[in-house]
């Protein structure tokens, strides 16, 4: 199973923006010096707390900071940009970093952002599937394009302004043949996307903010996909995000990743529980569909999301969870920010040189030999 990373990011409101992305920066050349194999990064136009607004901009800045680490767009919100702009510079992208990208995707969920943008009505989930498509045929087709989709309000072409002696009208392919790995990033409990996903060779990314019971629904209707498309389904394809804080120490641990006032875990929770519940998606805490709203507390979410403990105790859960879903090919940590910097950097050192190292080793061992690791450090 390897290891990736996921930064939404979420910083409290008073942090100076400038220290926070140097921060975020910081995070990904730690966790590219660790071994983690991706590093997923968010975007939000109008989110204080969740400030980087165009990922690959970030992530452009990495490129040259990290050596082996792969560095994904966690997300680009396709409602919110021209395709042809997406495709050309995804490519650009995947060219200077050399095949190190992974083209993270979706229709951009933060509904302010669609108020700026002057979207607000529209369909997103639509629109995101017709830029999809433009962008996939933009790097499969030549110059003129000539892309006029059935249904699709995005119109391609440089025919009448193509000039190939002068390479006038012509955008970039990918580095990567035939393109980049796409990866949509899925909340919604029986999200029938993933099933679309599992037809195009997308990839699913679990969301960390999703109850457990739920992950084995992404799973399903992604298998269904790509029975579909006659092809067998594949673990390694998927990854699982998890809110996970590891520490030298049980109360540490306990402290920081779950009960402290001041925990980034606690803050975390809380901005995710608002925003999500004043869009009517927070149907990813409940335990079941039905379940009251009044049952959804601040408590109740950490109880059930947070992951924490000394190493064993990480394992442990890491291997329950395994058990509870199924196999899956990539345990996403989910990035926070540094209340405490020596704890933070801990905790992805613990679980990039301690954690999954003993995991990979239990997973490897037959059914019948397997056992936890129990409470010690």
């Amino acid at each position: 199973m390897k290891l990736g990373i996921f930064m939404m990011p979420v910083h409290p409101l008073h942090r100076n923006h400038t220290e926070t992305l140097k921060e975020d920066r910081e995070t990904v050349i730690l966790a590219d010096r660790l071994g983690f194999h991706d590093a997923f990064i968010g975007e939000h136009l109008t989110d204080k707390a969740e400030n980087i607004t165009n990922s690959l901009l970030f992530l452009a800045t990495l490129i040259h900071s990290t050596q082996r680490i792969k560095l994904a767009s966690g997300t680009c919100n396709l409602s919110q940009i021209h395709p042809a702009i997406v495709a050309a510079n995804a490519a650009m992208f995947d060219h200077l970093a050399e095949g190190r990208f992974i083209l993270g995707v979706s229709p951009g969920a933060l509904v302010s952002d669609a108020e700026a943008l002057g979207i607000l009505d529209e369909d997103r989930n639509k629109m995101f599937a017709e830029a999809i498509d433009v962008i996939l045929a933009i790097w499969e087709r030549d110059a003129p394009y000539d892309i006029d989709l059935p249904g699709n309000r995005y119109k391609v072409t440089t025919r009448k302004t193509m000039h190939l002696e002068t390479g006038v009208g012509v955008m970039p392919k990918p580095y990567q043949k035939p393109r980049p790995e796409i990866v949509g990033t899925v909340v919604a409990p029986f999200s029938k996307g993933v099933i679309a996903m599992g037809e195009r060779d997308f990839h699913p990314l679990s969301a960390n903010f999703l109850l457990p019971h739920w992950l084995k629904t992404h799973w399903a209707n992604y298998a269904e996909g790509k029975t579909k498309a006659g092809v067998n389904p594949d673990p390694a394809e998927w990854r699982v995000a998890r809110t996970v804080f590891v520490a030298d120490d049980d109360k540490v641990a306990a402290a920081y990743g779950r009960h402290d006032a001041n925990s980034p875990y606690r803050f975390y929770y809380r901005q995710l529980q608002t925003k999500l519940t004043k869009a009517g998606r927070h149907a990813v805490f409940k335990e079941r569909l039905d379940q009251p709203d009044h049952e959804i507390t601040y408590e109740f979410v950490l109880d059930r999301l947070c992951i924490y403990g000394t190493v064993n105790k990480v394992v442990d859960q890491i291997l329950a969870l395994r058990e509870q879903v199924g196999d899956f090919g990539e345990l996403v940590y989910a990035g926070m920010d540094w209340v405490d910097p020596q704890l933070a950097k801990r905790s992805m050192q613990l679980m990039a040189e301690e954690v999954m190292p003993r995991v990979n080793a239990a997973i490897a061992k037959p059914s019948g030999l397997r056992q936890r690791t129990g409470s010690g450090p």
